[in-house]
């Protein structure tokens, strides 16, 4: 019914919109790195990019380990709102703030783990760097960029369990304010600390590593302020996580391990298509790291949807609503094909404009790679966003695991076959590459989605005997 997926829609726009934004915004943070780190010189781009993709491999790994937090505290606030307005007769629940305060607790604790680990293997990362073939001179600023990089990794994480913890309490409006921010912030830090003004050593790329660890501190501690303001979150936000329930780490971690698995899984599949288009020469990289960079940008608005839809699923499924359930998959794939129809068309109809901030127009041959990938991504991306919803929806129902197999067989089994067998046995080369991707996310896609829809029906089925 039209009227009921408009309504959907607004629900799932007032968690989603926000989100999307936020991702948005901390592409912008990572794209004034990237800037900054090109005007020093070629050098100290390849040094600091190598190790922002050494820290990124990492943080995203931890990340995955505390988004359940999100969803945990969607249930816990579902059934505490439940309670309230009465309850229900069969449900034997403990609804009291204690238990949304101790996921806050258990997500910081977890965060704290993966924060120093994480930290202590960027370190010894860089150590390693000369076995692995780089050049001296880079793998020495390398080294000095990931020591600076080491320490912004723990209150980077501890953000995100906040930020989880936020969302799930569907408050996420000052996640916005604080990431554009920090966008700022950052690009001013980066200026006063490469160039030493204000009476501050010039630390060159050094200073690019020390602002980033600074800004993650200053967007925990903001976030952290901004919860403790509101009236809502300040009783449930602790940071005594020598109190964390064992329980409650334990069940994060078993949730989180597959999705940080899945995380890396997927940044993983994409990184080797990145490497085998490097195959074809320097145009055809240059064409796919531009489109490549477009994907990911865009991917942002799924992002932010998956991670809505997933909350609201935890939610719905706390108070027992598995229609509504049903429902929120559907209208994530609706604003999802929407958004990505406009952006098709865009591809279609004008590929220059749109390539124009990400690759050099005078390179005929790079220009007209790229023009045909983007006939492939204004395809692909309609199953990029299903894909990623899929695995946000498999979430709310605390299903990390099939999550995870069902993108091993996408991305590894069915993906990149494809793109090999494309590319190099069929010769269609980059175009070969795309059009692998295309099959393994399309796959992927299929698998996940009808794995949500029999393990709701599942549920439905078990609790027919209940109602009867």
């Amino acid at each position: 019914m039209p009227s009921t997926l408009l309504r959907d829609s607004r629900a799932l726009g007032v968690l989603a919109v926000p989100l999307v934004l936020t991702q948005l915004a901390q592409v912008a943070l990572t794209t004034t790195d990237t800037v900054m780190m090109g005007l020093l010189g070629t050098a100290e781009l390849a040094a600091g990019g190598l190790a922002i993709v050494i820290f990124n491999q990492l943080r995203t790994m931890g990340v995955g380990l505390v988004t359940s937090v999100g969803n945990q505290t969607a249930a816990a606030a579902a059934r505490a709102e439940q309670h309230a307005a009465g309850g229900t007769a069969e449900a034997e629940v403990s609804p009291a703030p204690d238990d949304v305060r101790a996921i806050v607790r258990a997500g910081l604790a977890v965060a704290t783990l993966a924060g120093i680990v994480g930290a202590v293997l960027m370190v010894l990362i860089g150590q390693t760097l000369p076995w692995l073939g780089q050049d001296p001179a880079v793998v020495d600023l390398a080294r000095t960029m990931l020591y600076a990089l080491a320490p912004g990794l723990l209150p980077c994480l501890w953000f995100q369990a906040l930020r989880q913890f936020t969302v799930g309490m569907r408050r996420p409006q000052a996640l916005l304010r604080i990431t554009i921010a920090s966008v700022a912030v950052n690009a001013a830090l980066n200026w006063v600390l490469i160039h030493g003004t204000f009476g501050l050593p010039r630390l060159g790329l050094i200073g690019v590593g020390a602002a980033t660890s600074t800004v993650y501190l200053l967007t925990f501690l903001a976030l952290y302020l901004s919860a403790k303001r509101d009236k809502a979150l300040a009783p449930l936000v602790s940071l005594n996580i020598a109190k964390a329930d064992p329980e409650a780490v334990r069940r994060l971690v078993r949730l989180g391990i597959p999705i940080a698995a899945t995380y890396g899984s997927e940044a993983g599949f994409f990184s080797v298509t990145a490497l085998m288009a490097g195959t074809f020469g320097p145009d055809a990289l240059a064409a796919h790291t531009a489109v490549n960079q477009l994907v990911y940008i865009v991917f942002q608005v799924a992002v932010g949807l998956s991670h809505a839809a997933s909350i609201n699923v935890s939610r719905e499924l706390a108070l027992g609503d598995l229609d509504a359930a049903r429902r929120i998959k559907n209208t994530a794939l609706a604003c999802a094909a929407a958004v990505m129809t406009v952006v098709g068309i865009l591809y279609v109809t004008v590929p220059r404009l749109v390539l124009a901030p990400f690759l050099d127009t005078g390179s005929d041959r790079a220009l007209a790679i790229a023009t045909q990938l983007l006939l492939v991504t204004a395809f692909l991306q309609f199953f990029d966003c299903a894909q990623n919803i899929g695995v946000g929806l498999l979430r709310g129902l605390d299903d990390t695991r099939s999550g995870f197999r069902i993108t091993l067989v996408g991305y590894w089994a069915v993906g990149l076959p494809a793109s090999w067998l494309l590319a190099h046995a069929l010769g269609l080369g980059t175009l070969g590459i795309w059009l692998g991707l295309l099959t393994g996310l399309a796959t992927t896609a299929v698998l996940l989605l009808r794995r949500y829809t029999h393990s709701l029906g599942r549920r439905e089925a078990d609790a027919l005997p209940a109602t009867a």
